[in-house]
Formats: C-alpha cells, sequence, structure tokens
C-alpha cells in the first residue's frame, strides 16, 4: 500500500464533537436570554435543537450545508417575535465561536505534527469548522468542506476533488476519519485507501473493511511510520 498523502476527517476524529455542540447551543440560549428575551423563552435549547432538525428535514438540499442550516433556523425563531437579519447574524455569530472552541483529542496535535513531517494533509469534513479559527490550518495544505464543495461524504465527487487537489491518484491518498459509512465506505467507493479511527473498540460492521483499523491518530502515525521502514 503506497500512501503519498492523507485526507483528514475533523468531527470526532481530532475531537469529540458532542461538547462542542453542547457549549454552542448552550452560548446561543445565553445570547438569547440577554438580546432576544421572548425567542429565549419560546426555544429553550431542546426547543431551539428540535427546530433545527425541523429545518434540516424540510430542506434535504442543505444536508451537506450546516451553516445554512443553522441561519434558517434563526431566522424562523427570531422572526416571528421582531428581531432582523442583524440579530440572526449576531445570533449565529455567537453559536459559530462557540463551535469553533474545541478540544482536541490528546493524541490528535502530536500525531498532525508527525504526520504533516511526512504527508500532505488535506482536511475533509462534513461540518462547518473553521481550521484557520481553531488554529490547526498550519498543518494542512487545503481544506474542502462539504457546503464550499456542495456535496457531503460519502459523495465520490468530495473525495476526488482532495485527490485532485494534491494531484495524487486516488488509490495513493489515504482517508482518515471516525465514521464507517461516510469515511470508510465512501473513501474506498472513490477509489481512496481508508483509516478508520475507532475510538470507542467497536466491531465493524460493513462488507467493505477499511484499509487500516486504528485505536487513535497516534497509532496510525505509528503504523505507517512502520510501514515506512518495513
Amino acid at each position: 500500500m503506497r500512501i503519498r498523502a492523507l485526507t483528514l476527517d475533523l468531527d470526532d476524529t481530532l475531537w469529540p464533537i458532542e461538547p462542542v455542540m453542547q457549549r454552542a447551543e448552550q452560548r446561543l440560549d445565553d445570547w438569547l436570554r440577554e438580546n432576544c428575551p421572548p425567542v429565549a423563552s419560546a426555544y429553550p435549547i431542546t426547543a431551539m435543537r428540535a427546530l433545527r432538525d425541523r429545518v434540516a428535514a424540510d430542506n434535504p438540499h442543505l444536508a451537506h450545508d450546516f451553516t445554512t442550516q443553522r441561519l434558517l433556523c434563526l431566522r424562523a425563531a427570531l422572526t416571528p417575535h421582531g428581531f432582523d437579519e442583524s440579530h440572526v447574524e449576531a445570533a449565529f455569530a455567537e453559536f459559530y465561536a462557540a463551535r469553533n472552541e474545541v478540544d482536541c483529542y490528546v493524541d490528535a496535535i502530536p500525531a498532525l505534527e508527525r504526520l504533516a513531517a511526512r504527508f500532505p494533509l488535506v482536511s475533509l469534513s462534513n461540518g462547518n469548522a473553521d481550521l484557520a479559527r481553531i488554529g490547526l490550518d498550519r498543518f494542512f495544505h487545503f481544506s474542502i468542506s462539504s457546503r464550499a464543495f456542495g456535496k457531503a461524504k460519502p459523495a465520490a465527487e468530495i473525495f476526488h476533488a482532495a485527490c485532485a487537489g494534491l494531484g495524487l491518484p486516488p488509490d495513493e491518498v489515504l482517508h482518515v476519519g471516525d465514521d464507517p459509512l461516510t469515511d470508510v465506505v465512501g473513501a474506498s467507493a472513490a477509489g481512496l485507501r481508508s483509516a478508520w479511527i475507532n475510538r470507542r473498540g467497536l466491531d465493524w460492521q460493513h462488507p467493505t473493511a477499511p484499509d487500516l483499523i486504528v485505536r487513535d491518530l497516534d497509532e496510525l502515525a505509528r503504523v505507517l511510520d512502520e510501514a515506512s521502514r518495513a
């Protein structure tokens, strides 16, 4: 297996996403209580989450674009209470700032340093994290998000766009991620190699197996180092 570059998922691969979203929802709720009290009363965190889910269900064409989904949700919540677009944008800014306050897994940054020293790295995410705001963009040659690209993983096109940007054939690129379907099955169907980050020690449940199964990014870096010396 000849690997010349890596594409990496972000959420639940470099950091756990659940605490990030909980903090962002709480930050938004706090902001609404201070700036738009009627909206906060009508949409406490659980109700806002349900509204967000309804917006997503009503707009399947935006499944790749969490930013627009969130803006639609906020617009639906604020506009009936007399708040204008400036409030929608301010509420989103508060939410999005917290969304980019991530706590990386302890293995992530040391592993990125090792991997980036050996391979070109590309982030390939269905989420809307901003690596520059987070402070991790220095490790990556470029980033592709589903929102900017217009399609989400597991679509083959988004994987092929990363390979084209790298100037490499798919079978020389290793995609690394936590999600069996969007990351492993999607990358494999697009012709890339795949590595499954299995932090919870789960059993593999799909016919298409990953090329590598590792517990974390530290193990991935170690496996790739050993392969280069073999």
